[in-house]
């Protein structure tokens, strides 16, 4: 049998080498790096286990812990220029096999299968671009909320329809952004709970018979428990999809900032300005000053959007055992999206940080948008009229208003609207039931508990994996200082 594995026994042929690239790529140093790294971290809690359950002789794990390390710390570069016609880890297990013998290299593979170290390694890579991503979306809620509270009394009008509706301020429209990319962190942190099972010890697709640990891979791997069932850990990569879907919603949510964000960045509304830092000119309008970074934030939305199309278009009506369609398309295309997301929210947290609201512009503009008709019209009620009447009163008011030329309403009485007796921002002030702007302060010190314990569960989350980290390296070491030549044993 060849040392790179293209003999399996049931067949002796191999893929033609334009199929092999298709299929695995072109096997450069980068990619065999990338592949490998996470798959020799599994290697090493495997080996680890096996040793200790009685399955792998000590001085084997321990001939097999020093070559994997030698490999990891000079990047794989022995393994560049090798034939890999069934792909890198094969070829990486054919390669110890050539190096340490059969009696040791060909021992690395006991009781598992690429099928549940693929889904390990997806766990892995998905946990860590997750918690990536809830890092990132916490930085993005901490730029809201701490703009938030610097423009509280910044008073604007809101428009709904694209027509002015009410007024409130620049620092309650944030803090409406933040609210509903505080749902996105506290359903990142859900997804990320979910991969807290370790697919390793599932096998082909039915376990094993092999008296193996689960529970000990799984702990050295910074998961909490091995496979509930061994058929979903392999089968399944729904925990993908809601990875994917969270994403994109924040990232919808974004693409909507940056879209108001734009808009009121023209000269028509001249509402928010951005340092010279965050825009760009134009190669052939010296006037332009394009905020035009926005639209990258817009944009990149469909990238995740696009990924867990496709994703759930490759799982749809495959088998629910392992499959290349769920496996390995579908995953592909998650890694892009996540990384899209990513730089949208990098690029959102310094515009969200940068931007300027236009005080006088925005005040003045809710001035001229009869915004306070639905308070005057409140007031009204307040007197004992109608809604419905005073609402057609109010709307006869604007109407005689706008022919006139005016721009202010007058206050109610039981005849009909006189001006209002309070400020704009006062008006705001008393938006104080429903959530309105009134009640900004308490909604951001809810948002900021709640960021507060989101910061709290990323910090024991980070620890818990640098722990399992530190463990895999103390365990690995110790067997190879127990039966390596020259040890304890």
């Amino acid at each position: 049998m060849s040392a790179r594995g293209e003999d399996t026994g049931r067949l002796t042929g191999t893929l033609a080498p334009r199929t092999r690239r298709i299929v695995y790529g072109e096997q450069s140093p980068g990619e065999i790096r990338r592949e490998l790294e996470p798959i020799t971290t599994v290697d090493l809690a495997h080996v680890v286990m096996l040793a200790e359950s009685g399955l792998l002789p000590g001085a084997a794990a321990a001939r097999l812990i020093d070559a994997v390390r030698r490999l990891r710390a000079g990047r794989f570069r022995e393994l560049e220029g090798l034939d890999a016609p069934r792909g890198a880890y094969l070829m990486y297990e054919g390669h110890l096999s050539a190096e340490l013998g059969s009696d040791v290299g060909g021992r690395l593979h006991t009781a598992r299968s690429r099928n549940d170290i693929k889904a390990t390694v997806t766990a892995m890579r998905l946990r860590d671009e997750l918690t990536g991503l809830h890092g990132e979306l916490m930085r993005q809620q901490g730029v809201l909320l701490a703009r938030t509270r610097a423009y509280a009394d910044v008073v604007m009008p809101v428009y709904t329809h694209f027509q002015p509706a009410m007024p409130v301020t620049y620092g309650y429209y944030l803090a409406g952004i933040a609210a509903a990319l505080d749902r996105d962190l506290a359903a990142l942190r859900h997804t990320v709970g979910e991969l807290d099972r370790c697919p390793l010890g599932a096998g082909a697709v039915a376990g094993t018979d092999l008296r193996i640990d689960p529970q000990r891979t799984a702990v050295l791997l910074g998961f909490s428990a091995p496979p509930l069932h061994a058929t979903d850990a392999v089968g399944a990569r729904d925990t993908l999809l809601r990875g994917l879907a969270v994403t994109a919603s924040a990232a919808v949510t974004l693409s909507r900032l940056a879209t108001d964000l734009q808009l009121w960045s023209t000269q028509e509304f001249g509402f928010v300005d951005f340092p010279e830092r965050l825009v760009g000119g134009s190669s052939a309008m010296p006037q332009k000053r394009n905020a035009f970074l926005l639209e990258h934030v817009k944009a990149k939305a469909a990238l995740a959007i696009g990924a867990w199309t496709a994703a759930a278009s490759a799982m749809k009506s495959t088998p629910f055992t392992n499959s290349i369609e769920v496996g390995t398309e579908a995953v592909s295309v998650a890694w892009p999206a996540l990384a899209a997301v990513r730089d949208a929210l990098l690029l959102g947290q310094v515009l969200v940080s940068g931007a300027r609201p236009a005080a006088e512009r925005m005040e003045a503009r809710a001035k001229e948008g009869f915004v306070t008709a639905t308070v005057v019209a409140n007031r009204m009620v307040a007197q004992g009229v109608p809604f419905r009447t005073a609402h057609h009163t109010v709307g006869a008011a604007v109407r005689r208003a706008v022919e006139s030329g005016a721009t202010e309403l007058a206050a109610p009485t039981p005849q009909g609207p006189q001006a209002p007796p309070a400020a704009l921002h006062e008006v705001v002030a008393q938006l104080n039931r429903g959530g309105g702007p009134g009640e900004c302060g308490k909604a951001l010190d809810t948002l900021r508990g709640r960021l507060g314990e989101e910061a709290d569960w990323a910090a024991a989350h980070r620890a818990r994996q640098r722990q399992a980290r530190r463990r895999l390296d103390a365990d690995a070491q110790a067997i190879v200082a127990r039966y390596a030549p020259g040890g304890t044993r």
